[in-house]
């Protein structure tokens, strides 16, 4: 995976920073439920972090309904913000996006969907990796 991430802790003190199912996402790679995370339908205008280390990584801005089960965005904050790689788990061959700070995992990355977006891409997230800062907030 290349570079070394800005933000360096121990599986303890990840464990201590984070409850169960973010510790899961976050550090293990798991996936959380279809449906069951806190952003899939918000509207709310803001950033969304990365909630193990507070990176922004998307703009509400380019969040849209795929109708999946997760939050989707079509483009990340910044080409640097996330970390793309090949994830041949599970029997499929994806694209893993992780946090480009901590190298936290956030979920997938689609493309060719067909969904109307200016990338054709779809960044599927899990709520449990990402914090959202509303804009009136900032």
């Amino acid at each position: 995976m290349g570079a070394t991430p800005k933000v360096v802790k121990s599986e303890q003190e990840w464990k201590e920073q984070l409850g169960s199912g973010e510790y899961a996402v976050l550090r293990q790679a798991a996936t959380e439920r279809p449906w069951s995370g806190e952003y899939v339908d918000t509207r709310t205008t803001g950033v969304y972090e990365c909630r193990g280390c507070g990176a922004e990584l998307f703009r509400s801005e380019t969040k849209f309904d795929s109708h999946c089960g997760w939050p989707s965005f079509y483009d990340p904050r910044d080409s640097d913000a996330v970390i793309l790689r090949e994830d041949r788990s599970m029997g499929m061959v994806r694209v893993e996006v992780l946090c480009a700070s901590c190298h936290g995992h956030l979920g997938h990355v689609f493309e060719g969907e067909g969904y109307d977006t200016p990338t054709d891409q779809r960044y599927c997230i899990n709520s449990l990796a990402l914090r959202l800062v509303p804009a009136d907030e900032g």
